[in-house]
């Protein structure tokens, strides 16, 4: 399947630090969307579809790992090694509340009502946050066996469908919760640290990477068997398509690619551009495209057609010429 144009990625500058971590939105009613970016410059940047440059959110001390919009794009939530969580008003740009922990905040997630968040980080505890009441105390998802929800550092969390709260963490597990009596359901194993899990909303699923496996699992253990591969390398980060579900996208700490496979494991593309390893790689809510971030600061945009005219992309004349 090789590329009948050569991927030229639109470079989006504007972080000073490592990007850390990409969301998309979902896609609006008018057909576009917007991808917030973390880094450890700590001041996380929110962009138009084409990749331009709406604002950035300041106000953290400290690199941010993770950043979530809410479905209608209105809200934003961060977490940073500044030992807060925010949730920012994405018009104009204003911190509407500082959530307080005790550590290093990994991942954040907000409901799709946008009525409440959910955090995890290094003190292995998962915190559910009302943002209606924002100045009350959180609850708590705790496994039964003692004060923690896992026994490792919480590297995501994700919020799924109305109630469901999944997490992973460093001690290889997976865990489902039931965010209305905040009692774990059910877990999976894996058997090293998971590195990295994301939501594809579109495709119920979510994305795992542990070691040199990529797995994809139905987002609420139901229906579709899980599917996992083991690659020739550790994916820092996956994407599956969310339309077509033949490729997924993935990023690497081992090199400065992005590459894309098939849904055997089989590479078919690999990308240069970036100059150093790429921590996080996700698939526009379209298709069209897909976001990576890197050690070296930048946001690379590359298109599943190139030669095709998408947004800042030109196309190619019919004749080639």
């Amino acid at each position: 399947m090789a590329l009948p144009y050569k991927a030229t990625p639109l470079v989006a500058p504007g972080h000073t630090r490592p990007v850390t971590h990409l969301s998309f939105s979902p896609l609006q009613d008018d057909g576009t969307f917007v991808l917030i970016s973390s880094c450890k410059d700590g001041n996380p940047m929110l962009r138009e579809w084409t990749g331009d440059w709406i604002g950035t959110f300041i106000g953290h001390k400290g690199a941010v790992w993770s950043s979530k919009l809410s479905p209608d794009t209105s809200r934003a939530v961060s977490g940073s090694a500044d030992f807060t969580a925010k949730i920012w008003d994405t018009y104009t740009g204003e911190c509407l509340h500082s959530f307080p922990h005790n550590h290093i905040v990994r991942s954040v997630a907000i409901s799709p009502s946008s009525s409440h968040v959910l955090t995890g980080g290094q003190e292995k505890k998962v915190r559910m946050f009302d943002l209606g009441r924002p100045d009350a105390e959180p609850d708590f998802l705790l496994d039964t066996a003692g004060p923690f929800s896992h026994d490792g550092t919480i590297k995501s969390v994700v919020w799924v469908g109305d109630h469901t709260g999944v997490t992973a963490g460093e001690d290889g597990l997976i865990k489902w919760w039931d965010l209305r009596t905040r009692k774990l359901t059910t877990s999976l194993t894996f058997p090293g640290p998971i590195t990295s899990m994301e939501l594809s909303m579109q495709t119920n699923r979510i994305v795992v990477t542990s070691g040199k496996t990529v797995s994809f699992i139905p987002a609420l253990l139901n229906g579709s068997p899980t599917h996992s591969l083991t690659l020739p390398y550790a994916p820092s980060s996956a994407s599956i398509h969310p339309i077509l579900q033949d490729r997924f996208v993935t990023g690497s700490t081992s090199d400065e690619w992005v590459r894309i496979h098939d849904v055997t494991g089989e590479e078919r593309e690999v990308l240069k551009g970036h100059h150093g390893p790429v921590h996080c790689v996700e698939f526009s809510p379209d298709g069209e495209m897909f976001a990576s971030g890197s050690e070296d600061g930048t946001i690379r945009l590359w298109q599943t057609t190139p030669g095709k005219s998408y947004g800042l992309w030109q196309g190619v004349p019919a004749n080639g010429g």
